[in-house]
């Protein structure tokens, strides 16, 4: 049995509700209750219907219950997902790790510094090295922005002005995170472990106020970043400044596939597919490495 099937509990035949019914409510318990972790893939069908003893288009029906409830997502050739609804950035990584089962893998990033896709996608492309993950192509774009032009963030805190040395920081914050991406990246071409590997950076002139990921154009994952008032240290000396603090943005998934007639998920990822290569296509220009 595994650890999916353990956290749920059996049918109760005293219980007047249908079969479905119940079998959506363990479900439910189990996700609400972090049982099942966001991004956490669910038993399959024919795994549910010989725990509980029932037809396949009974454990269907208790899916469709979650689904629009939007508590669950299904991919299709991969299986069904805990909804990462307003998940934090260390939940992203299984997403990711799912988009890596595709064949051809594509992910779009736009925000701030790219940490966060740095360390997920160092632990994803481990499982491609060892030859857990074997997709034939892998396609990265990221688009940061330009810390070495005047931002409004992040800025000094006493006077809310443009600070070149803060920008400088931060710019080295950001061309380690993308160095590092874009390394990993094209050796695995390298190394011959994929047929096409590629990672391309683009940056341009607006402040990070956001964060967006885009995975094979099939889903999105949005998150506002905070502004925080923290010290850093410049030149040896303690400085005041406000930040846009990426560990503390919730992100919000979105789908194409999402089952609910009523949902504007579908819609909401062709748009952020728009307005990223709109940027990408205008106003950014090529980063230039070291």
């Amino acid at each position: 049995m595994t650890d999916a099937l353990q956290h749920l509990t059996d049918l109760d035949p005293d219980d007047p509700r249908t079969e479905s019914q119940q079998i959506a409510n363990k479900l439910r318990a189990a996700i609400l209750t972090r049982k099942l972790q966001p991004g956490e893939k669910l038993p399959s069908q024919p795994e549910l219907a010989s725990r509980y003893g029932v037809a396949r288009e009974t454990v269907k029906a208790a899916l469709r219950v979650l689904t629009n409830e939007r508590l669950i997502i299904s991919r299709q050739g991969s299986g069904t997902f805990v909804r990462a609804q307003t998940e934090r950035p260390v939940g992203l990584r299984p997403h990711v790790e799912a988009a890596f089962e595709s064949a051809h893998v594509a992910i779009d990033f736009a925000g701030f510094g790219a940490e966060t896709l740095r360390n997920t996608l160092s632990e994803v492309l481990d499982k491609v090295r060892a030859g857990r993950l074997t997709p034939e192509s892998i396609a990265v774009r990221i688009m940061v922005s330009d810390m070495a032009v005047p931002m409004a963030l992040p800025c000094r805190a006493d006077t809310a002005s443009d600070d070149p040395a803060i920008r400088k920081r931060q710019g080295r914050i950001t061309r380690r995170a993308i160095e590092s991406i874009v390394d990993d990246v094209e050796e695995l071409a390298d190394l011959g472990l994929v047929k096409s590997a590629t990672a391309q950076v683009r940056i341009h002139g607006a402040a990070p106020l956001f964060k967006l990921y885009i995975l094979n154009n099939e889903e999105a994952f949005f998150g506002f970043y905070p502004v925080v008032q923290h010290d850093v240290t410049i030149d040896g000396e303690a400085v005041s400044i406000f930040d846009p603090m990426g560990k503390d943005a919730t992100l919000f998934q979105y789908s194409i596939s999402a089952e609910d007639d009523t949902s504007t998920a579908a819609e909401y990822v062709m748009q952020a597919r728009t307005w990223f290569d709109s940027l990408w296509n205008t106003i950014s220009r090529e980063y230039a490495r070291d």
